[in-house]
């Protein structure tokens, strides 16, 4: 049986579902392992029959079930259905995370176009020039 060497797990850092390197085995335990997450290089101990994801979200008929169009002014939950206009392709939130910028985040796995980071509770910030404007 060969060696896995990297999997998707959740990262306890991240808040996400990511690829991570296995990098050792616990002693003692056979379902343990250490893994390195490669988006924040953190290493930390996982369950392979808890934290590993076994498989690929399914994608299959979610055209007929309940979705919502996506706007990048809404806020979505993990595992919500949602169709994007622009790209006529329906898909599934996967993860939620919060950018360096403060900006929030949705992974969503589509059926034609694969994995897609989108931004999700959008709100255009007025600058000086915007206030100034309106004021004149």
């Amino acid at each position: 049986m060969a060696k896995i060497k990297n999997v998707e797990a959740f990262c306890k850092f991240c808040g996400a579902i990511r690829k991570m390197e296995l990098t050792g085995d616990v002693a003692g335990d056979d379902n343990k392992r250490w893994a390195k997450c490669k988006k924040c290089k953190q290493t930390m101990i996982i369950s392979i029959s808890d934290d590993v994801v076994s498989q690929k979200v399914s994608l299959d008929g979610i055209e007929n079930e309940t979705y919502v169009t996506y706007s990048p002014t809404q806020s979505y939950e993990v595992g919500q259905n949602i169709f994007h206009e622009n790209w006529n392709d329906f898909g599934k939130v996967v993860s939620k995370e919060i950018l360096s910028n403060g900006q929030k985040s949705i992974m969503v796995e589509f059926q034609k176009l694969g994995n897609k980071k989108l931004i999700e509770s959008f709100i255009k910030q007025q600058t000086d020039q915007d206030k100034q404007s309106e004021v004149i």
